[in-house]
Order: structure tokens, then C-alpha cells, then sequence
């Protein structure tokens, strides 16, 4: 037993972390000087946890790998509950910024942009010392002559925190096709990848599989962010870890949801379809195996999951595959033929955003779930609507196996033709839905819509909100937009 919480201490170090990213080329922009604590006896290093900060004491080679991604930073007290789980807790004080004395309340360890020798503070201003920092990062290096390209790109995260509107800090990048590769993996467990994916499989390739590979997604990602809360760890510490993403730094981190989508998604996809559809299962099986490593590595070198969080969300996946994909007969069944199955979706779907409300204080992980349920409850009311008016029929079993029918311009043509006009159909619910649907609800629950971002921090806003909008993009998705296909000839 002693073995194992050895094990997984080590697996759940953000040192790791940062040691990951230092040989993929990813160098932090913080402060040099170094805080140790002497306090604890029964380690040889001590772990202080302020605001998100965590400091090691090391020694030798160890010092000198991790003295660039090390340093003081800003972000949120760890509070250790008798069971050995970390909480968040907020300062009494909030935290001031270095720059311009104003205050500021990161969450989950976000590195707040002090500015330290210069640089792009927390506003996205450049001072003077931004060179001088940048060369602080990379002791050593020898001065470039004119004209050559520089080695590292000093960059900041792509987009902000969705909670707290942290921009995050500087970093420095050594490796700019990794910084892509990975870059791209994590982006195929974000909500523009969904939007893309499983619409595309639904209107060009197979509806049969992609209503199903919507269900497995939905009950997936929904017990991997109810565990997220119900554990409640935090976010590798920043410092040491570079924080290349801050988008979803203020919730929770265990397991990872990222690693469970990017298992549960591409092997599903590989189940559904071997023997459904003619081609080598050994190119299927290989690409869902590069699918998952991607997802799952990139996590990881984004800062925002410890390796443990990756393993288990891959393990917790595969476990909720081995119980879900059998019973996915069952489930599709009953909600094609049923006749009550429209009244039990929608009060399911709704019970269960209501319970995950309950679990933790509004994050955007509350949010997350309650779209993702609406999304899966509109595409199985679509699917039952679709049956009983006997529209988008599935294939009959003596029509099986399919073939890919053989590449032309004329068939990608009118794949993207059918993609960018449904597309555009669902970007116009959202917007139009959001529009109708927030000064609504905030009306009926009798909150100040004037600050949509306090608004929907009130679960009697986010969750109508969000299970509204997102359940009529879900039926649109299977419904509205394939009879419009039909319309002008495109089906």
C-alpha cells in the first residue's frame, strides 16, 4: 500500500509535468528567485502550496533541470481534507498585481502575469524588460548574430479563462511543430471539434453511428465531470508547471475529460464501424491508438493534468465503455420506438444537470455539463421524431457491410457544401436561441441580466440556459438540417 501512494504521488508531481514540457521545448517566463520552506521532517523536499505555487526543494542535477520552470507565482490556497484531497479555498485577500496594484482572485494555480522582468503583464501590455526576460529564461545562451532566425518564440495561451479572465503568462517555445501537433490534439476535445465531428460523420457518413457515438460522448463526459467534482483535486501548480492553456484552469483536474473523450470518441468510433463498413481494422484500430496518445500527451504539455489525471481518465473510460457499449442496443431502441421516450429523455437529461449542480459551487465545468446534456437529449428526441415520421431510415442488415464509395471532386464537394450550410444553420440556432433564451430565463428566475457573466453564474440561469440552446442545436442537428438537405437535393 505504501508502494502504491508512493506511485502515485510521483504520478500526480507537477515537476513531472514540467519536465515533460521542458523536452518538448516549453520554457516559463517566471521569476528567478526561489522560496523554500524547511518545514516537514518525513521528506526530503517540501511541497508549499501558495496561491497555486508550488516549490520543491531539490538538489544536483534535478536543481539545475527544473531551475527554468521554477520560480514564485500567483494563484489559489490548497486546503488537504482528512481524506488526502486537495480543495479550493479563497484568500481572505485577494491577490494583488505586481504591475498595477490592482487585485486579482486566479483560480487552480493560473499564473497571474507580474510583469517580472518586463514582458506582456495581465493586460497584454509589453514592458520595457521584455528581452531582458526572455534571455533570463534561457541562461546561457550565446547572443544571435543579425539576420539569423531566433530558436524560441515567446508566446502567450490562445485564449483566456472562460471563469476568471486570466490571460495567463508568457512562455518561451523551443519546438514549434510540437507546440502545433499538441495544440491540435487538445483542440479535438474542445466544443469547436465537437460542432465539426459529429455533425460531419451524421450529414456525409454514417447517422446510424453518429447518434450512437453522441450517446457514448454524453454519458462519458458527463460521470468524468461529476467525478471532477466529487474528488475536487486542483490543477498542476504554476509554478513549476507552464500553464500553455488557462481556458479550463479553474476547474477542477481530476481525472482528465480531455483523456476520457479522446478514448471513449475514437475507439467507440472503431467499435461502431468495424464490420459495419468495409477497411483494414488494423488502420482503424492504429488511427483511434494515435487519436487517444494525442489527446491524452497534450494534456500534459499544456500544463493542465498531472499524468495521473491522464491515466485514470483513460482507465475511467474504458471502464464506462465495457458497461455502455453493450447496452447501447437497448438504449438506441428505446429511444426510436418507445412511445414515452420523449417525456423520460427530457426529464432524464434534466435530472441529471440538476444533480451536477448540486456537487460543487458554479464553475465552468457546471456549464459544460449542462450543454452537453442538452446536446444529447435534442439529438435523441430528433432520432424518435425521425422514426416515427420515417425519415433517415438505417441500413437493413442484408445491406451490410457498407463500402467507401471511391473518391471524386463531385462527392467532397457536396460533403463540404452539406457541412458549411449545416454548419451555418447551427451557429444561427445558437445565436438566435441565445439570444432569446438568457434575458428569458433571467426574467423567470428574476436575475439582473445586465452582467451576463455574474447572470449565469446562478444555476436557475445556466442550467435552462444551457440545456435550452443546446438541445434545440442537438435536434436541429438530426432533424431540421437533413430535411433542409432534402429540400434543395443534397441528401
Amino acid at each position: 500500500m505504501e508502494r502504491t501512494r508512493e506511485i502515485f504521488q510521483y504520478l500526480q508531481d507537477p515537476h513531472l509535468v514540467a519536465h515533460f514540457q521542458h523536452i518538448c521545448g516549453v520554457r516559463g517566463t517566471f521569476s528567478r528567485s526561489v522560496t523554500t520552506t524547511d518545514s516537514g521532517k518525513a521528506a526530503g523536499r517540501t511541497h508549499l502550496h501558495n496561491n497555486g505555487a508550488c516549490h520543491h526543494r531539490v538538489s544536483g542535477e534535478a536543481e539545475r533541470d527544473f531551475l527554468e520552470v521554477t520560480g514564485a507565482g500567483e494563484g489559489e490556497k490548497i486546503q488537504t481534507t482528512a481524506a488526502g484531497l486537495r480543495k479550493r479555498i479563497t484568500d481572505s485577500s485577494p491577490g494583488t498585481n505586481l504591475v498595477d496594484g490592482s487585485e486579482s482572485t486566479p483560480q487552480n494555480g493560473a499564473a497571474v502575469s507580474a510583469g517580472t522582468a518586463g514582458g506582456e503583464d495581465g493586460l497584454g501590455r509589453t514592458g520595457p524588460g521584455s528581452s531582458e526576460a526572455a534571455a533570463a529564461a534561457e541562461p546561457g545562451e550565446k547572443e544571435r548574430e543579425p539576420g539569423n532566425p531566433p530558436r524560441s518564440s515567446t508566446v502567450k495561451p490562445l485564449r483566456r479563462n472562460s471563469l476568471t479572465g486570466d490571460v495567463g503568462q508568457e512562455f518561451l517555445i523551443e519546438d514549434r511543430f510540437l507546440y502545433y501537433l499538441f495544440t491540435f490534439g487538445t483542440e479535438l476535445g474542445n466544443e469547436l471539434f465537437y460542432i465539426i465531428f459529429f455533425p460531419f460523420i451524421m450529414w456525409n457518413v454514417d447517422a446510424f453511428v453518429s447518434r450512437r457515438l453522441i450517446m457514448v460522448w454524453v454519458w462519458v463526459m458527463y460521470l468524468g465531470q461529476c467525478t471532477k467534482d466529487v474528488i475536487g483535486w486542483s490543477r498542476p501548480a504554476s509554478p513549476p508547471v507552464v500553464k500553455v492553456e488557462v481556458f479550463y484552469n479553474s476547474e477542477y483536474s481530476m481525472p482528465s475529460t480531455h483523456a476520457m473523450s479522446g478514448t471513449a470518441i475514437p475507439f467507440s468510433l472503431f467499435l461502431m464501424t468495424y464490420g459495419r463498413w468495409e477497411y483494414p481494422p488494423t488502420l482503424g484500430f492504429s488511427l483511434a491508438l494515435c487519436w487517444c496518445l494525442l489527446v491524452c500527451s497534450s494534456r500534459i504539455y499544456m500544463g493542465m493534468h498531472s499524468v495521473l489525471d491522464v491515466i485514470a481518465g483513460f482507465l475511467y473510460s474504458v471502464l464506462i465503455l465495457l458497461f455502455f457499449l453493450p447496452a447501447l442496443d437497448l438504449i438506441d431502441g428505446f429511444n426510436l420506438t418507445c412511445r414515452y421516450a420523449p417525456l423520460i429523455i427530457i426529464s432524464l437529461h434534466l435530472g441529471l444537470g440538476l444533480f451536477s449542480f448540486t456537487l460543487d459551487t458554479w464553475s465552468t465545468s457546471r456549464g459544460d455539463t449542462a450543454q452537453i446534456l442538452g446536446t444529447g437529449a435534442g439529438v435523441a428526441l430528433a432520432s424518435h421524431v425521425n422514426h416515427l415520421l420515417g425519415l433517415m431510415p438505417d441500413v437493413t442488415p442484408d445491406q451490410l457491410p457498407l463500402a467507401m464509395p471511391p473518391l471524386s471532386a463531385g462527392l467532397v464537394g457536396a460533403a463540404m457544401l452539406r457541412h458549411v450550410l449545416g454548419v451555418s444553420v447551427l451557429v444561427a440556432t445558437r445565436a438566435l436561441m441565445k439570444a432569446v433564451t438568457i434575458p428569458l430565463v433571467c426574467r423567470v428566475a428574476r436575475v439582473p441580466s445586465d452582467d451576463v457573466r455574474k447572470a449565469r453564474q446562478h444555476m436557475e440561469v445556466e442550467l435552462p440556459y444551457r440545456y435550452i440552446v443546446y438541445g434545440t442545436v442537438g435536434f436541429n442537428v438530426l432533424f431540421l438540417v437533413p430535411l433542409l438537405f432534402r429540400f434543395l437535393h443534397l441528401s
